[in-house]
């Protein structure tokens, strides 16, 4: 079938029908999801359960609907390696397909920076330096006689340590132990402005340098976190009708970012027990922030709103906290 590229903002959920559904249908047939007894063309409950399904299993926010994040992801699902060329461009390649070329370098020792199927900088240099160690021409691209090099070595080593998993730690260990001079980049996406400010200013004590960034969306938060040289990032979220706290960081295709990770656990501990809100834990995502920023990075989502407003300078206490412990973290 024809595979459509809605125009503009994707909004698909229960009730919606048409070309669009379908091919959101059999994307997630494609995948292996049941759209159960919906019929073609027909988003129904099936299809909800399907597209559910699908945003649990690749760290998106369960709701159900198929906004953008999930179009795209569902796009980037339906990538192998091989069916395309893979190279560095602008906007960057996105999908499966790069993520399964950064896994199979990295479990072969070659550094692409962090397995997050985005065709960057990182991995082009490591594709490049497979290239030259196997004898092919240097041209950072995976095309077909680069594809079949790379599958000649075998399986992706599911059992073998990414490469980048241990650059990862290596950089956490021979960081400073201090918040002195460490960039960090402090994030909201509205209504928690006057606590960033609060967590900036508490920072700034500490002899941190600081960067508030106020945006809705989680791609330019990540963007302006990347430029500015930030060496962590901590975003603020309201969960509006939830008396809790939950943070998260980031993980996907195999890889989980062990900073964000040991960060997300000491946030929840201290912001929970500020708020004295339930404890949602910390969980491993791959929303676009946390999927875009070359830095550990987490994201603490707080409510109910009016809970926060009245705690804010223990919560902001409580996140500096957090991250002066991270920093002092043994990586050994």
């Amino acid at each position: 079938m024809v595979r459509l590229s809605p125009p503009g903002s994707v909004r698909l959920s229960v009730g919606d029908g048409g070309a669009a559904v379908l091919d959101v249908q059999q994307r997630l047939r494609d995948l292996g999801l049941s759209v159960a007894l919906d019929p073609p063309g027909h988003y129904g409950d099936g299809t909800r359960a399907a597209v559910e399904a699908f945003q649990y299993r690749r760290g998106l926010r369960v709701d159900g609907v198929c906004g953008d994040q999930t179009w795209s992801a569902l796009v980037e699902a339906g990538r192998r390696l091989g069916d395309r060329f893979l190279y560095r461009r602008t906007p960057m390649l996105r999908g499966d397909d790069v993520a399964e070329l950064q896994q199979r370098l990295s479990a072969l020792g070659f550094d692409t920076g962090r397995v997050d199927g985005i065709f960057g900088d990182l991995t082009a240099a490591g594709l490049g330096e497979f290239q030259r160690n196997v004898g092919l021409p240097v041209d950072g691209i995976a095309g077909a006689s680069t594809v079949a090099e790379l599958l000649r070595f075998g399986s992706r080593h599911d059992g073998t340590e990414l490469v980048t998993s241990v650059r990862d730690r290596e950089e956490l260990r021979s960081s400073p132990r201090t918040l002195q001079g460490r960039r960090v980049a402090i994030g909201e996406e509205g209504g928690l402005d006057a606590l960033a400010g609060a967590v900036g200013r508490l920072l700034v004590r500490r002899g941190a340098s600081v960067s508030t960034l106020h945006h809705p969306d989680g791609s330019i938060q990540a963007a302006e976190a990347n430029s500015g040289g930030a060496e962590v990032y901590v975003g603020l979220r309201v969960d509006v009708g939830h008396r809790r706290c939950t943070t998260s960081y980031y993980s996907g295709y195999r890889y989980s970012s062990p900073g964000g990770r040991r960060l997300a656990d000491l946030m929840q501990l201290a912001v929970s027990a500020a708020l004295g809100v339930e404890d949602g834990g910390s969980q491993g995502m791959s929303l676009p922030l946390l999927r875009e920023t070359r830095m550990p990075a987490v994201i603490c989502e707080i409510g109910p709103a009016s809970v926060v407003v009245e705690h804010a300078p223990e919560v902001a206490q409580a996140v500096v906290d957090a991250l002066a412990e991270w920093v002092d973290s043994s990586w050994d």
